[in-house]
């Protein structure tokens, strides 16, 4: 496996030189955050963004992402345009040696918490959602953590109400055409897209989500055969879906060679309601299987990109929520142990 880690550019607070200094790190997963969404990235801030990564000694393998503009996901008429700018995105991409783009197909939110400071009996604090909180919300004047920033009120609620008429079936459809023209161009230009899941795996706000569960995918795939098409295996968001088999996930898909990057996180589930908590990577912090899931991974041949994913706020760390330094860098120790373990005892 290659070891990477989420860097969001030069404005991030976590510096190339802390990142290089984590055992068996490989490389970073960034992106380029000064183009808005739907339009063409510029060659040199690629360059630019691959070149400070490479004078640190990491490579810069994996784009997460070039975001899907919402008008494609509607199926609006600019969308074929949005398509080509997002296909140029991908070629630009793998001239700089690109090769798995993360993406997802979430109409709005991209993730929903309901709380980015939750207090852990141990003393940090991390990302929460609670069904409860989650019923106080009114859709029709959203305020929700993380993402007041991104939209104004009333941006929010157009957004909101374009979807008003999209079903789960419309939604699909229009992931399965935009792929059936970024897909050949992927062959092509030797790139892997690896679709995120839903996170949270429900639908919220009455918007459909479609990358909830195994029967998604199985669906996905079946649409678009070719195995450029596949997934970022997210287990803290499969995870938040109690009826999803992560150990089960990790081994069927593996083995069909479409888990091309792995988000390695915990989550600890609360009450039946579906509430959860992000909690420290190992497997006895949460709920899920850490070892387990790895174990699959390694036993049916994985050798993609992995990166810790979601982490605490620790050691007095005040960092941008899920993405400080000290708990995802001891997350990635972690992760390098399970790795190592497993690989010396089934890859002689």
């Amino acid at each position: 496996m290659k070891l990477t880690f989420r860097w969001y550019g030069p404005s991030d607070s976590i510096s190339l030189d802390y990142i290089r200094e984590i055992p068996n790190m490989s490389g970073v997963v960034t992106a380029c955050y000064d183009v808005h969404v739907g339009g063409v990235w510029k060659e040199e801030s690629i360059k630019h963004l691959k070149s400070l990564a490479n004078e640190h000694g990491l490579a810069m393998e994996v784009i997460e992402s070039i975001p899907v503009h919402e008008h494609i996901k509607l199926g609006l008429s600019d969308r074929d345009e949005l398509i080509d700018n997002y296909i140029e995105n991908i070629r630009r991409c793998a001239k700089y040696g690109v090769k798995c783009v993360c993406y997802n197909f979430m109409p709005v939110f991209d993730w929903l918490r309901t709380t980015m400071h939750h207090k852990n009996p141990d003393g940090s604090d991390s990302l929460a959602y609670s069904y409860e909180e989650f019923l106080k919300v009114d859709p029709k004047n959203l305020h929700l953590p993380g993402w007041d920033e991104s939209y104004s009120p009333e941006e929010l609620q157009n957004l909101m109400e374009m979807y008003h008429k999209v079903s789960h079936d419309d939604l699909f459809n229009n992931l399965v055409y935009f792929l059936k023209k970024v897909i050949p161009v992927c062959e092509e230009c030797d790139v892997n897209m690896a679709i995120h899941p839903d996170d949270p795996p429900w639908d919220v706000f009455g918007l459909p989500r479609i990358i909830s569960n195994e029967a998604d995918l199985d669906r996905l795939f079946a649409a678009v055969p070719s195995t450029r098409n596949g997934i970022t295996l997210c287990t803290g968001s499969f995870g938040a879906g109690r009826n999803n088999n992560l150990v089960h996930m990790a081994e069927k898909y593996t083995k069909q060679g479409r888990v091309h990057f792995v988000h390695l996180r915990n989550v600890k589930w609360e009450k039946d309601d579906g509430s959860f908590t992000e909690v420290g990577h190992c497997t006895k912090d949460g709920s899920l299987d850490m070892a387990e899931i790895v174990k699959a991974l390694v036993v049916n041949g994985f050798d993609g990109y992995v990166r810790p994913d979601h982490g605490r706020n620790i050691f007095g760390e005040n960092g941008k929520p899920g993405y400080g330094l000290y708990d995802r860098a001891l997350g990635a120790t972690y992760i390098n142990g399970l790795f190592e373990a497993f690989e010396k005892i089934y890859k002689k």
